[in-house]
């Protein structure tokens, strides 16, 4: 019964985050966490999610022409290594958990800034690989550590900074996600243990792609983007409260 628990959960996320652009890993990592499920089996879970919530997304970008690969590049070139790292750090369960919380709290910082509108007519700023570079590696370890794509950090910062028009954004962070769940995903495998409950994880998966779906296709055209991102504001920095409420002593 749990599991289908947390699957409605994760069939909600999917759909509200798909509809603004992210993969939703941070608030399934709450969802997990608050269930009490092993630190292992909750960040490759989130990670596989979003992989799955952002590739139908990220192919639509690259179709529409969105994604700018001269700009991306230097984040994701950073990015990649720096999230394997990230994943291959050993830590223990209180500490990764206290990490989560404190991103959450983060996260839900980041989504409730309302950005100036960024329309194509907006000049997008001068392109400066080095900066790209490096927060495209913090936020690329912090990524790794955790379990999410980082694309929940990196649109609003990219957004603040005017980087590129509204939509060139949202393309860039599906990017960003997707290969950096890929390479959490790689520098995780090593320290898997051999007790995962792969029913569970399956279950969720096919939660998030219905979810994804649906939200991809309804939520651009049927919901005010800022209220969908304050409203999951509001309830990651309900979780990221709640981890660390349970895990700093």
């Amino acid at each position: 019964m749990q599991h289908w628990e947390i699957a409605f959960f994760f069939l909600v996320i999917a759909f509200v985050y798909a509809a603004v652009g992210f993969g939703g890993g941070s608030s399934y990592l709450a969802v997990l966490a608050i269930y009490g499920l092993p630190f292992h089996e909750i960040r490759l879970t989130a990670l596989i999610c979003n992989i799955i919530v952002v590739t139908g997304g990220t192919i639509v970008y690259v179709r529409e022409k969105h994604v700018h690969w001269k700009k991306i590049i230097p984040l994701v070139l950073v990015s990649i290594p720096a999230a394997y790292l990230g994943a291959r750090l050993k830590t223990s369960q209180d500490v990764f958990f206290i990490i989560l919380g404190c991103s959450l709290l983060l996260a839900s910082v980041l989504l409730w800034i309302k950005t100036t509108k960024n329309d194509d007519r907006i000049q997008a700023a001068k392109e400066s690989y080095a900066k790209d570079g490096l927060l495209g590696g913090a936020i690329g370890f912090l990524s790794g550590m955790v379990g999410i794509g980082g694309g929940i950090f990196l649109s609003p910062l990219l957004n603040l900074s005017q980087w590129d028009t509204a939509k060139k954004i949202a393309a860039t962070a599906s990017v960003f996600i997707l290969v950096n769940s890929i390479a959490g995903i790689a520098g995780q495998m090593s320290q898997l243990p051999s007790d995962l409950n792969y029913n569970r994880i399956a279950i969720l998966c096919v939660a998030v792609l219905i979810g994804g779906q649906l939200g991809s296709r309804m939520g651009a055209a049927r919901f005010n983007h800022l209220v969908i991102r304050r409203m999951t504001s509001i309830l990651v920095f309900a979780a990221g409260i709640e981890v660390l409420v349970k895990h700093i002593h």
